[in-house]
């Protein structure tokens, strides 16, 4: 049987073990990128395909002739056209839980930046103003407490679970919003939780762990920052169109939201002229869709890869 990785770039197999993958099928190809051109060919008489990101749809399957399984190598599947795959009888497996260390590892460094401010003060450290001082210490980026403070949760799966316990941890008080479906019927009640128009206004800072769908999509837009409390800050290691990034670079520039720390954007990679890389936007971070990317989160999906085919195998008795 053979296999086919169309995009090996985005898991950096050489500083991972590749034996349980390499042995899972008789030959594979590994290509480091696939175009949309070159995606037909690629796919052509292989029986297994593994992609991230690239786009395998109807077209593509029709056209494979002997493919059997698509692996996504990642929880999301968006970029499979899921129903055409049911429809030729092809599998579709992904690997959900490998970045349950790291995304949050990820998000709670991101609130703590902001918090401490810690980025600003070693580059004013780097450009020599700690040399200059006339003190021994720079005061010039205001500092917060955790402690006491309010961390709100949209999104209560295996990653928003995990970091509640880490806000736990620093003394903060958790709110956690109702399910999702809460975001159109905010009186809905879910136990132990709170209506998302409560946690909007109650929280001091906001971390976003939902999935994107047509209901989520830019839920957070001006009206959603409007009513969370002033300095409030956006954190935000799931989907980037879960944001309305325009409204969020007016709302850092007018002082509204106190600090934003995103790595995920609507686009990726991201045009040059993408509302939130202008540089005259105060108190963001963002960092390149990497919250996923430990060694040992890259491991745990790549043996999750090689599991699926195993097991497909097995039902199959091949």
């Amino acid at each position: 049987m053979r296999g086919v990785f169309l995009d090996a770039m985005t898991m950096k197999l050489g500083e991972l073990d590749t034996q349980a993958l390499i042995n899972s099928l008789d030959h594979w190809d590994f290509y480091e990128t696939t175009s949309a051109a070159q995606t037909a060919e690629r796919i052509a008489g292989a029986d297994v395909v593994i992609t991230n990101k690239v786009v395998l749809n109807r077209a593509h399957m029709e056209r494979a002739g002997s493919l059997k399984l698509i692996c996504a190598c990642a929880t999301g599947t968006n970029n499979i056209d899921l129903e055409a795959a049911r429809n030729l009888d092809i599998s579709v497996r992904n690997v959900q839980g490998y970045a349950g260390a790291s995304v949050p590892q990820h998000t709670l460094a991101l609130i703590l930046a902001l918090a401490s401010r810690w980025h600003q003060y070693h580059q004013d450290v780097m450009a020599g103003r700690w040399s200059q001082s006339e003190i021994f210490c720079l005061l010039d980026h205001p500092v917060v407490e955790l402690a006491g403070k309010t961390l709100g949760i949209i999104g209560y799966g295996a990653l928003g679970q995990r970091v509640a316990k880490l806000g736990e941890a620093l003394d903060m008080r958790v709110l956690v919003a109702e399910s999702l479906r809460g975001i159109k019927r905010e009186d809905r009640k879910c136990e132990g939780r709170v209506p998302l128009a409560q946690l909007k206004t109650e929280s001091d800072v906001i971390s976003l762990h939902c999935p994107l769908s047509p209901q989520t999509e830019k839920f957070i837009n001006r009206a959603f920052l409007d009513a969370m409390k002033p300095g409030a800050l956006l954190i935000n290691t799931a989907r980037g169109g879960l944001v309305d990034e325009e409204a969020v670079a007016d709302a850092l520039r007018n002082g509204k939201l106190g600090g934003a720390a995103l790595d995920v954007l609507s686009e990726e990679p991201p045009p040059a002229s993408h509302p939130l890389l202008s540089r005259d936007i105060p108190n963001l971070i963002i960092t390149p869709h990497n919250a996923w990317i430990s060694r040992e989160s890259r491991q745990r999906l790549l043996n999750g890869v090689a599991n699926n085919i195993k097991n497909w195998k097995r039902e199959l008795h091949v």
